[in-house]
């Protein structure tokens, strides 16, 4: 049996958080998020297929994934569903990579509030990735991110029109 590195930080690295409040009760911007994800989530450039990226996929319960098919009918999993409970939470361990090593942890919340949902997500374990690796990763999830869940709230413009 090959065993692999250790690659656990010795040092931890903050979590990347982010919030987005969307005109939606919280059951419809759960579903935007994760039954509709191929609608707004950028493949051309948050996917591994890169410009043959054609859809990505919820898998929605304990022990499912999430998926990028691509156009030749090649599946790339992206993560692992660690938590379900719709419509207030899921969780994922997050691995977007051809051959992954290590998953950070991805926690995204919906709680009602006067305006509709508040989202909240959470990115961390990072320290999963190594020192290194791990602050890097980091850094391009901070703003990635955003870009992500701009889009995912420009999707409610195309909704409602």
């Amino acid at each position: 049996m090959r065993s692999q590195p250790m690659r656990l930080s010795t040092v931890p690295i903050e979590p990347v958080r982010k919030r987005r409040e969307v005109p939606l009760a919280p059951a419809e911007a759960f579903e935007l998020f994760t039954e509709k994800m191929s609608d707004w989530w950028p493949l051309a450039t948050h996917s591994l297929g890169e410009e043959h990226a054609v859809g990505v996929r919820v898998e929605g319960r304990v022990g499912g994934r999430v998926i990028e098919s691509t156009d030749d009918g090649t599946e790339h999993a992206w993560a692992d569903v660690i938590a379900w409970d719709p419509p207030h939470r899921f969780a994922l361990a997050w691995h977007p990579s051809p051959d992954p090593v290590a998953a950070t942890i991805v926690d995204v919340r919906f709680h009602a509030t006067d305006g509709g949902t508040m989202l909240e997500l959470e990115h961390r374990a990072f320290e999963e990735l190594g020192d290194e690796a791990g602050r890097a990763a980091r850094a391009g999830y901070d703003p990635g991110w955003d870009g992500v869940l701009d889009l995912y709230v420009q999707a409610l413009t195309v909704r409602s029109a």
